[in-house]
């Protein structure tokens, strides 16, 4: 196998993936089977491979042992020999069995990988620094530990083969950490997670160092957040000329980068590009992006970007929404960010667009059209607006009471048993910080 200039090939020849879409009658699931087998053809071109046909199968609930029917198991091994197919892509975490028994099933001539491999593998492609890649490889690791028999019967059949960390040679779904370790255990595998968390851990500790220090300056953050390929990476290049590496593809930037902001009156701000959310986030993604994640749940401000010309522009901005309040980046302002509009040539479905999503501005990045308007909602929202309430603050969290008679507007205030009740006016990008801190909060009509 070989690796050619951001391409992996496969005797000099992408790979060919047939994909396999399951709908359960029962599953509740905010793109349709359809929509979510697209979404992940469009993954698999992101990975560099040739996807020469896709089927799905309704079922009641999943086979235990193959996950689809024994005969559609049958029928998609004939479908994928004339097609040439050289690995057939689930479109759902597949079990160790399932592996095992597909596996058995297709003959071994075909490979097996599911949706959470393909997104570690294209994770694994495109982390750039030192963090990404310790975030990818503990990712990669903690999915490998339970599938170690299926992985080592997997990799004995490839001929060769790099190894080490990210960014290895071999086939998609073979990059990473498996490669080179066909003689480990699952001992090792243990030591190496826990070195890997023990990494991560010192990543996160530097991270939270540095978000102290700009929050004694009080500076507020911005957090772009939005599904893959959104626009992200082009719309903190057109706002700070941060000149981010930006693709038409999923996942082309892993690695939040920050700069800073200036907005009218003579406020600046610091905005960080995150990671891209998608549906069906492998859950080993969630855990080991943890520092990353932080960035968002500590931000001031969340910028949620759409692409507002994707024909499933709704189920998308649904589907953040749903892993922001995983992550418990609830209580923050948010702003909805609809770009590339520019794509969408209908004025009536323009300007009906933003009745379907909340606190919405349109704009596009790429021709930098409503950015002035966007910076003023920005503006307004972190310096300009703020809400009544009443806070009960404990005297050891004295620095919150400091903040208060700084920021906001004090009209009375109550010493109480431990604790000082303060009714007044505060920012609103400070309200957040507070509730964050347990501080309790109520507003106040």
């Amino acid at each position: 196998m070989t690796k050619g200039k951001n391409i992996y090939l496969l005797n000099n020849q992408p790979e060919k993936a047939f994909l396999v879409g399951i709908n359960l009658f029962e599953d509740s699931k905010i793109l349709s089977t359809q929509d979510s087998l697209e979404e992940l053809a469009l993954l698999a071109k992101t990975a560099q491979l040739d996807v020469v046909g896709m089927e799905i199968q309704n079922l009641n609930k999943p086979n235990p042992a193959t996950y689809i029917g024994k005969g559609k198991v049958d029928e998609i091994k004939a479908l994928s020999e004339s097609l040439h197919a050289d690995l057939v892509l689930f479109d759902e975490e597949l079990s160790p069995r399932n592996f095992r028994e597909l596996e058995n099933g297709f003959g071994n001539h075909i490979r097996v990988i599911d949706r959470t491999t393909l997104i570690l593998d294209i994770f694994a492609h495109h982390a750039q620094t030192r963090e990404g890649k310790i975030q990818v490889e503990l990712a990669q690791y903690e999915y490998l530990l339970p599938r170690l028999t299926r992985a080592w019967t997997h990799l004995v059949r490839q001929a060769g083969g790099g190894g080490g960390r990210t960014g290895n040679k071999g086939g998609v779904g073979l990059r990473g950490p498996g490669e080179t370790q066909l003689e480990v255990d699952r001992r090792k595998i243990r030591q190496k997670i826990n070195l890997l968390k023990q990494d991560l851990q010192k990543v996160r500790e530097h991270r939270q160092r540095y978000r102290m220090n700009r929050k004694r300056s009080r500076i507020p953050v911005i957090a772009l957040v939005g599904y893959t390929n959104a626009g992200k990476s082009t719309l903190l290049n057109a706002l700070t000329n941060a000149n981010v590496y930006v693709a038409d593809q999923l996942f082309a930037t892993l690695d939040p980068t920050t700069r800073r902001l200036e907005l009218p009156g003579g406020n600046a701000t610091l905005i960080t590009d995150t990671v891209g959310f998608i549906q069906k986030l492998p859950t080993q993604l969630v855990a080991s992006f943890r520092a990353t994640l932080e960035e968002i749940t500590e931000a001031d401000l969340l910028l949620h970007v759409v692409d507002a010309s994707h024909p499933n522009a709704l189920c998308q901005w649904k589907s953040v929404n749903d892993t922001l309040e995983e992550i418990g980046a609830v209580n923050i302002p948010i702003i909805s960010v609809l770009n590339k509009i520019d794509r969408i040539k209908d004025q009536e479905s323009l300007q009906n667009l933003p009745l379907e999503f909340f606190n919405s501005i349109l704009i596009s990045a790429l021709n930098q059209i409503g950015l002035d308007e966007l910076i003023n909602a920005v503006n307004n929202e972190l310096f300009l607006t703020s809400k009544k309430v009443i806070v009960s603050i404990p005297y050891k969290s004295g620095q919150f009471i400091s903040m208060f008679h700084k920021y906001g507007q004090v009209d009375k205030v109550e010493h109480g048993i431990g604790f000082v009740e303060i009714h007044g006016t505060l920012p609103i990008r400070l309200i957040s910080e507070f509730e964050r801190s347990n501080v309790i909060v109520q507003y106040i009509k």
